[in-house]
Order: C-alpha cells, then structure tokens, then sequence
C-alpha cells in the first residue's frame, strides 16, 4: 500500500509537454498560369514539461475572398523532446487568384494544442516559370519522302510528350536543319505544338528540304511570346564517316539516299497520337476514288 501510494503521487508531479508553433514560413516552389505551388515550413517547439506524444500538423488553406476551405494537408511530426524545435514542410497547390489564409494547427495525438497562420495575397501577380511549360521533345524520327536533283526532302517526326500536371498551352515550335561543320542553315520550318493534354505523347511532323551527302543537326526551338522556353535536337547523316585501323583512318561512307524512299502508300496521315485525330481518313479516300470511278463509268454510258 505504501508503494502504491508513493507511486501515484510521484506521478502527480509529473509535467505534460507544452509544445507550440513559433513560426512559419512560405516560399513558392512552382509557378504557373493557372496556379501556384507552395511550400510551407511549420517550426514547432517543446518548451516546457516531458517529452510530447506524437505529434501531428494539420495544414488549411482558405481564401481570403470568400472564406472558404480550398485545400488541407496533413503530416506527421512525432515525438518533440524537452527544449527542442522541429519544422515540417508541407506543400500546397493553389489557385493563381487572389488571396489565402494558411493555418497551421497542432496535435498532440488527437488533442489540439496550437495553432498559427500566415496570409498570402495577389498571387496572380507572381510571374510565371516561363522555363517550365511542362512539354519535353522525347525523340526524333527521320524519313526519307523525296529526292528532286541533288536535294532531299526529310519528314521530321518530333514527339512532344506534355510532363506537366495541366493541358498545355499551344506554343510556337521552330525546326531547323544545320549543316555540321559550316554550321550553315539548310532550311526551317514554324510550326505549332497544340495543346496537349497531360501524360500524353503526340508527333508532330513538317518537311526539311536540304542538300544530299551532308550531315545535320536538326534543332527545335519552343517559344513562348519571345522567349525559348525549351530545346531538342537530333541528327541526319547522309554522309557519315567511320574511324579504321584504331583510329589512324577516317573514311567516308556513301549513302545512297534513294535507296530510303518510303512508298507513297506507307505514309501516315494521322501523325497527332493521344489527341483527337480525324479517323478512317484512308477510307474516306477510298470511298471518294469508287464514287469518282462510278461517275465516269456512267458518263461513259450515255
């Protein structure tokens, strides 16, 4: 009995924790036309008392505008020892309008302990990550479709895959064949992206027409207004050379580019993959080639 009661006595003079938020801070971590990603550091002291429980943050974004809940996270903090302070990053996605309310509120397992808050406003006026547009040029083909004289039309098929988390935007693309050792521009195309939604790869295709036995660097360009935003290249070489006998040689091989024709039949009229293009364009031209045969079948018969 005297055991027992010592026990619960000497437990009456144990102290809780006393934990609570000193401060906060928001930085954004990407920004874009449509919205913005913040990242917001809790700190969070023990100041007082035994060690805490674990210890949890619950993160609230409301809008200034109307007051009303747009986005929450939660994250785990754990134990807090005594005289100690942590800090916990949690990250937000927001619209790019107006103005929000972070709130930060502290658990103590499911006990509210504390809370803080920190107000952004005129998030529109953040600029955007020009840099960023979330499309990637993923890879090149490269097609032989005509040769007039000494002069070889190329079929470039760029796939742009869209990485970001939002449809696109439609940017314009310029594609460049240059030669590689003068560096002397064959020729260039403008071209548009499209709005590609995300996750999705489409091909976009446009014709290069350039001198035969030379070799190129095919560039593409995407800008956004007046800025290159992104960047790819590739090469075509229609007079590539080979090192022999250990590197002591170079030698030039021939390329007999004619022999690259592809026939007229194997083109691909649809070169847009994961956007709405127009199917069964070959059967629409099958269809028209009949109705024309009948026609003159019938003028034949009168």
């Amino acid at each position: 009995m005297v055991l027992t009661a010592s026990s619960g006595c000497l437990r009456s003079f144990e102290d809780e924790s006393q934990i609570r938020i000193t401060n906060m801070d928001i930085s954004a971590k990407e920004v874009k036309s449509a919205f913005v990603n913040i990242d917001v550091t809790t700190y969070v002291e023990n100041y007082h008392g035994d060690s805490s429980k674990n210890t949890s943050l619950l993160l609230k974004a409301f809008s200034t505008g109307t007051g009303l809940l747009e986005v929450q996270t939660q994250g785990d903090i754990g134990i807090i020892n005594k005289g100690d302070t942590v800090s916990i990053t949690q990250s937000l996605e927001l619209q790019k309008e107006g103005g929000y309310r972070i709130v930060s509120v502290l658990f103590e397992e499911e006990k509210k302990k504390n809370t803080g808050e920190i107000t952004i406003y005129n998030l529109e006026n953040l600029p955007a990550d020009v840099q960023d547009i979330g499309i990637e040029v993923a890879g090149m083909d490269f097609l032989v479709r005509e040769i007039n004289g000494s002069r070889v039309v190329i079929q470039s098929d760029l796939y742009l895959t869209n990485e970001g988390t939002g449809t696109s935007g439609n940017y314009e693309m310029l594609i460049k064949a240059r030669e590689m050792d003068a560096r002397l521009l064959a020729d260039k195309v403008w071209i548009n992206t499209g709005s590609i939604k995300p996750e999705t790869t489409i091909i976009k295709s446009v014709n290069l027409t350039v001198p035969d036995q030379y070799n190129y660097v095919v560039e593409v360009l995407i800008w956004s207004n007046d800025t290159i935003v992104k960047r790819g290249e590739d090469y075509v070489q229609l007079k590539p050379e080979m090192t022999i006998d250990a590197g002591t040689e170079v030698k030039t091989k021939h390329i007999e580019t004619s022999e690259f024709i592809l026939p007229r039949e194997d083109i691909d009229y649809s070169m847009e993959y994961g956007e709405d293009a127009m199917p069964g364009f070959e059967i629409l031209m099958a269809i028209a080639s009949i109705l024309l045969v009948v026609l003159v079948q019938r003028r034949k018969e009168k």
